[in-house]
């Protein structure tokens, strides 16, 4: 059966909307967003659209800082550090990716951890390892809350995780092995021999490597979850835009063995912007 992501997100948006008012009247004003863009990356260009359009909606103010894609690393420092000491901003978010001359550690590492709403910073991500998150970065939070809307039990389940990327498989893992969820967790990736022994016996698989059907039927076992994060072009030139979107997972070959999968586009997508609003929300409330 296939879990609309769409409709989650409208659930937890429409909570977060009230939410949202009650914040904006202590704090007498909207909570704030600021999206550093460098360079004119176009897949960046259409997510931080997507995250301004989102915040227009809920009651959000969110602003776009563009940046020229040979900014020297020290403008963007500065810029960071600006917005650090700004009482009327309470999330910032560094646009990845980045150009190669500046060094996103050091950048995010600039970003005061109570504003990181992406949950980046060595902070949060400790944090997020002892079980006492403050931001959990929002992809991760984004399927967290589809388990939960779905009813889904981790507690005892063999769960795969295939990327070990610091916004999809590091917090996933962190989440799922913790006492909260108690699951038994494999972190995969590009270097695990015979992927398919792990994937045979998971009760729930999490995908988000980026490679087109790096998952099809033969992987899974009857009635297993699975959740596809991958966001791949393919192209298609019978398409106005010469290419569909789609996921890690071969669709056609999985869902009548999964009891529950998410589509792509349309399955975490619109959770990872609803849950980043959430932290923006979480975000005003610590900036004092």
């Amino acid at each position: 059966m296939l879990i609309d992501g769409k409709e989650i997100s409208k659930l937890v948006l429409n909570d977060l909307v009230s939410e949202i008012k009650i914040v904006s009247s202590k704090i007498n004003r909207s909570p704030s967003l600021n999206i550093i863009l460098v360079g004119e990356n176009p897949a960046s260009l259409t997510y931080v659209k997507n995250k301004l359009k989102k915040c227009s909606e809920i009651g959000i103010h969110g602003n776009l800082i563009k940046q020229p894609k040979d900014v020297d690393e020290d403008d963007i420092l500065n810029l960071i550090k600006k917005l650090n000491a700004d009482n009327n901003v309470d999330g910032i978010i560094l646009q990845l990716p980045i150009p190669n001359h500046l060094d996103d550690r050091k950048l995010i590492e600039t970003i005061s951890p109570i504003k990181d709403v992406d949950g980046l910073t060595s902070t949060n991500i400790g944090l997020l390892s002892i079980g006492n998150p403050r931001f959990i970065p929002a992809t991760a939070f984004g399927i967290m809350e589809i388990l939960k809307k779905e009813n889904i039990v981790t507690q005892g389940k063999n769960i795969v995780v295939i990327g070990r990327s610091d916004i999809v498989g590091k917090p996933m893992l962190a989440l799922l092995s913790g006492k909260d969820e108690n699951a038994t967790v494999t972190l995969c990736h590009s270097k695990t021999v015979n992927l398919k022994n792990h994937t045979k016996n998971a009760d729930i698989i999490i995908v988000a490597v980026g490679r087109v059907n790096i998952i099809d039927g033969s992987m899974i076992k009857d009635g297993a979850v699975v959740i596809d994060v991958g966001i791949n072009r393919v192209e298609n030139n019978n398409t106005a835009k010469g290419y569909n979107i789609v996921g890690d997972v071969d669709l056609s070959s999985i869902k009548e063995k999964a009891s529950l999968y998410t589509p792509v586009p349309g399955g975490v997508g619109p959770m990872t912007i609803a849950m980043l609003m959430k932290n923006v929300c979480e975000a005003a409330k610590l900036n004092k």
